[in-house]
Parts: C-alpha cells; structure tokens; sequence
C-alpha cells in the first residue's frame, strides 16, 4: 500500500507540475487586449468580417519582391477595408524568417522600442508564435531596444494587425513585435540600423500606423495625400518636412499628420538610400467613409506596399582590374584614415564606373603575414558595392570578435583580399554544392554562420568537412546541425592586393 502511494504520489507530481509549467508559460503569452473593441472576440464573427473584407478589397497587384506593408490600425469597421488591401499585396504561401510588426506606443511614455519576448501573442483565431529568441538577441545587442512589456499591455497597434495575418497567411509564420517610442529621427535612424539587416525577401516588415487625426474630411484627403507622396518619395527629410508644414497650416482639429510616424520613419531610414526599392500606393479612406463615420472629425487610412528590386550578380558579372583596384584602394584608404583622422573617407559616386555603384554584397579579408587577421562581410544588397568594401574593411579590422582590433603599426603588413558576392540561393540537397565554387551560408533559427568558396579550396575538406565546420566553428549549432538546418550557395570573385584573382 505504501508503495501504490508513493506512485500516486509520483504521477501526481508529474501530472500537477506539468500544468503548473504550462499555465506560468500561458501567463506569459500577451492576452488579446482590444478584443471586442477594435474587432470582434468572437472567432466565427471575426473570421467572417475579415472574408467581408477581403472580398471587397483592392485586388492583388502582383508585385514582385514585397518586404513592407504600411496599413493602418484602427477599429475595423472603419479602416478593416484599407488594411486588407494592405494585406492582399503579399504572397498567402510565402514562408516568412521572421515577420516585423512595428506600431507606436499610444498608452506609454518611453524612448526607443520595445519588442515582446516573453511569449506568444493570443487572438480570437489563436496563437501567433514570437521569436523570443531573436527578439532577446536585439535588446541585448543594440542600444535603445528593451523588452519591457507595460508598452504591449495595452497596446492596440500590434494586435489588430495579427487577425489579419492568421487569416492571408498558409504557411506558419513568427513575428517580432516591436512598439516604438522613439520621438526623434535619431532615435529611428538607431532602430534602423539594428533591423536593416533584415530587409530582405525573406522577411516581411508591418508598418501600422493610421494618417491624419481628426481634421474634416475634405481637408484630411489635402493633408493625408501630402503625407503620403513624402513617404512614396522614400525621403527622411521630405517626411519631417512634409509633417512640420502640415502643423503650421493650422488645418482645424489636427492633432497629428500620422500616428505611427516613428515607425514610418524607421522604415524609410533603412529604405532611403536604396536605390532598387520601390514604394506603391494600393488605396486610401478615412473614417468618414465608413457608414458610421462623421464627416465632421475623421482620420485617415493609407495602404502602401514596399517592395525590393533584387539585383542577382549572375555569373557574367565582373571586375576589371581598374575596377578592383579602386575597390582595394578603397579599402586600404579607409583603414589609414580612420587611424590618422578616425574619420571615413569621403568618395565620389559620380566618379565611379556602374558596377561600383551596382547593389551587391561583400566581404573584406584581412590577411597578416598569411595569416587571418579579420574578415566580415555582407550578404543582403543594400549599399552599393564600393560602400559595402568601404563598411566592411572597418568592420573587419575593428569588429572581428576572434581577434583585437588592428593597430596602426600593422597596415603595412596587412594584406587586404575582397570577395563580391552573388545573392544567395537556398539549396534543397547538398549535391547542388560545389566545392570551390560555392560558399555556403548555414541558418538554424537565431543561429548562423558562413564560409567563403575559397575555404574549401585552402583547406582540402570534402564537403561534409566542409559542411561540419560551417555549422560547428561558424553558426554554433554542432558539427550535425546542418542536416535539418537551411543551408544557402553563393559565388564569390575573389581578389587581393598580391594581384591574385581567385
């Protein structure tokens, strides 16, 4: 008897402790807060309004290449039509990375952004799972960035976007919700740098954010389409300007030219200098043209899609050798000036040949007495191809966690190689690599890391070898980790300033 006890006991235990486990993880999930305000908490009704919506909604027009949407919200029954047109511009069967949502804090006061990573967030339709781990690797390595919840609480401007993704969406996604409070364009422009790197085809960026507040109607059609053609210009500076006259026509009732300002700020602060993105305008309304709406006071809705023109280097693209030598001597004169003026160097696009100035990746090798010295790089098009050596020849001699930084007292004896890269391309089996052909990019959840097609050759490793180093030494995820990882093939044209091409 004592011992049916004591098994009772035990499974108890196990039976109890696992549903405490489970309900601490639950109260850690954000809870719907706007349900049965904004949009209905009932599951049926909800995913009924949201088919009304999207039968009426501006029809898809198949862009290629989106990575933002900027949709508005407020309560559906005044902006649920715009942000499905929103929501129609993006693939249904695209698998995401990672899904940005950025909106603004509208019920707390803070500087900088705020991204939930405690758990997962709740709505009528179900559970939208977060990448608390990627989440977690931005407050811990970018200044402004926390993951104070109090700003998610309350906050609207996240969750009435999710419905929406539950309903377009076919395969599973993850999103990192990101509530900004940045007041300043500095602040933003900090954000930015932190997200840049994720602007790409993998990734999709939700902007939410509503226009004009509280004007009348016809003169929220004058300012809200003012607002609009500064964001469809991809201007920083034609947004802030655009917002600053809007407050001085002292247009009646209008508190504000856009709510989510900082967040649209943020998104043109990585967009600006592109110069392969694309901003399209799908559809605007107000609330005064809701059949509840009043005339008298609305606020404005704006749907816009951003997308990317990606600018594959296919293996016809190349250098002559005036052209890398310019790009080595970039380099090289980078690195002295930072030491004599700790200042960048100032160059000249206009005299630059196009393939310069071409949107393409790179890295930058550091080599001292044949050795490695440091080596970073960049994969996603962003810059052009002379600011990316210019970035990442610093970011290699200053950045390169395995090794201190470059001291002046060793430029003359470092040897700088550069390696221009294709646009990556995910591979379904392993016999697509070619070895000496081929770098590879490993990618398992947070975790990645990459080899350059020269490694394989310099070190001799066949391809498991070559495989297994990539996914233990570089990504940490074990020397196995690349069997049920993503795995990614780039080219490279490699040069240094031995005249060696490879």
């Amino acid at each position: 008897m004592k011992t049916n006890r004591i098994v009772t006991i035990l499974i108890a235990t196990l039976i109890f402790g696992s549903s405490c486990a489970i309900a601490q993880e639950n109260q850690r999930d954000r809870q719907p807060a706007v349900a049965g305000q904004f949009y209905p908490a009932d599951k049926n009704e909800l995913s009924k309004m949201l088919k009304d919506f999207f039968a009426k909604a501006v029809a898809p027009k198949k862009i290629a290449g989106v990575v933002a949407i900027i949709c508005p919200h407020a309560g559906y029954v005044y902006s649920g039509g715009v942000a499905a047109s929103s929501y129609s511009q993006i693939d249904p069967t695209k698998e995401y990375d990672n899904i940005f949502v950025l909106g603004p804090s509208h019920y707390v006061g803070f500087e900088g952004a705020s991204i939930y990573d405690e758990g997962d967030f709740i709505t009528p339709l179900g559970t939208v799972k977060v990448n608390k781990e990627l989440g977690r690797e931005l407050v811990k390595n970018y200044r402004g960035f926390s993951d104070r919840t109090d700003a998610h609480r309350l906050e609207h401007s996240i969750e009435v976007q999710l419905p929406f993704l539950q309903y377009v969406l076919k395969k599973p996604f993850r999103i990192v919700p990101i509530v900004l409070g940045a007041s300043t364009v500095e602040a933003c422009e900090n954000i930015a740098s932190a997200l840049r790197p994720f602007l790409n085809s993998r990734n999709l960026f939700i902007i939410s954010t509503d226009f004009s507040h509280y004007p009348a109607y016809n003169d929220a059609k004058v300012v809200d389409k003012a607002t609009a053609d500064a964001v469809l210009s991809n201007s920083v500076d034609n947004l802030v300007r655009t917002i600053g006259t809007n407050e001085k026509r002292g247009i009646p009732n209008l508190a504000t030219s856009m709510c989510g300002w900082s967040c649209v700020m943020t998104l043109l602060s990585m967009t600006h200098d592109n110069a392969n993105i694309a901003f399209t305008p799908v559809e605007y309304r107000n609330s005064g043209d809701s059949e509840i709406g009043d005339k008298s006071r609305v606020v404005g809705y704006y749907s816009i899609v951003v997308s990317i023109k990606e600018t594959p280097q296919k293996s016809g693209f190349n250098l002559n050798n005036d052209e890398k030598n310019t790009l080595l001597g970039i380099a090289r004169r980078t690195l002295e000036q930072q030491f004599k003026k700790n200042a960048t160097q100032d160059i000249d696009p206009s005299s630059l040949t196009v393939n310069l100035r071409t949107t393409c990746g790179a890295f930058v090798t550091l080599n001292e007495h044949h050795e490695l010295r440091g080596c970073i790089g960049r994969f996603d098009p962003k810059e052009p191809l002379y600011k990316v050596v210019q970035e990442m020849a610093l970011a290699a001699a200053t950045q390169d966690y395995r090794f201190s930084p470059v001291r002046q007292d060793e430029l003359t004896s470092i040897e700088i190689e550069i390696s221009v890269l294709t646009p990556l391309q995910r591979i379904k089996t392993i016999d697509e690599i070619q070895l000496g052909k081929h770098g590879i990019y490993i990618k398992k959840g947070a975790y990645g890391g990459t080899f350059l097609p020269q490694v394989a050759t310099e070190t001799g490793w066949n391809k498991e070898e070559f495989l297994g180093h990539c996914a233990q030494d570089k990504a940490g995820i074990g020397w196995d980790g690349w069997k049920d990882a993503e795995i990614y093939t780039y080219e490279a044209l490699v040069f240094g300033e031995n005249g060696s091409d490879k």
